[in-house]
Formats: C-alpha cells, sequence, structure tokens
C-alpha cells in the first residue's frame, strides 16, 4: 500500500514534506524490482540540486540506478545510516531508509509531481 502523505515520480522517487523540506526515497516498487540493496552513493550536504537531476545512484545485486531529484533544493540532510546499512532501503523504503532532504523548494515543483493515485496506475497498482 502506498503511503498517501507523499508524492511520486515517474522514475520512481518518491517525496514527503515533513518540519519544512522535502523527505526524498525511492518506493518500495522500485526497491521490488532492484532486489537487495547493496551501496546508495550520497550527495554532498550543502549541493544545489536542479529538479530532474541525478543526484546518486543505488546499486543492488541486480542493477545499478541513478536517482533523481523529485523537487528542486539545497541538500539539507542525507541519511547517514545507510552508508553502514544500505539495505535499510529495502526494509524501510518509506521510513528508515529515506536518502536525502531537500529545501527549499517550490509549490511549481510539487504540483508536477504524481499524486498517490497516479503512481499507482503508473506501477499497475
Amino acid at each position: 500500500m502506498l503511503p498517501t502523505d507523499c508524492l511520486y515520480t515517474q522514475t520512481h522517487e518518491y517525496l514527503r514534506v515533513q518540519d519544512g523540506s522535502a523527505v526524498v526515497g525511492i518506493t518500495t516498487h522500485a526497491t521490488e524490482q532492484l532486489g537487495d540493496v547493496v551501496f546508495v552513493e550520497l550527495p554532498a550536504v550543502g549541493r544545489v540540486l536542479q529538479k530532474g537531476e541525478s543526484f546518486g545512484v543505488v546499486e543492488s545485486v541486480k542493477a545499478v540506478s541513478d536517482l533523481y531529484a523529485p523537487v528542486g533544493g539545497t541538500v539539507v540532510a542525507v541519511n547517514e545510516a545507510l552508508e553502514g546499512q544500505p539495505g535499510l532501503v529495502n526494509e524501510d523504503s518509506f521510513g528508515e531508509g529515506w536518502i536525502i532532504r531537500l529545501q527549499p523548494f517550490t509549490e511549481a515543483d510539487l504540483a508536477a509531481c504524481l499524486s498517490p493515485e497516479a503512481y499507482a496506475a503508473l506501477i499497475g497498482g
């Protein structure tokens, strides 16, 4: 079941607005397609990202996939726990497996994201 408090992208990232920042990660659907995640490349805190820009990679036993910013903004935090425990992305993608936090972001960028219903339709759910 998809969290309804998130917005989604066609490249399977999600974002949740929390405490004035956009918490970004990859969806459970993405982790199921990837298999066991063995490495997550995190961007530097302070890096400025444009909407749609690649900010890192997720490496699994099956593939290496780029990560794309669902909104533009500055990286204000990264999930350092993923450096030692990349499997958190598989275990709890919408919780402890978050990847970065961005701020500020624009309402226009948010409006361009997919609703939970639209994302469910995209993945055949």
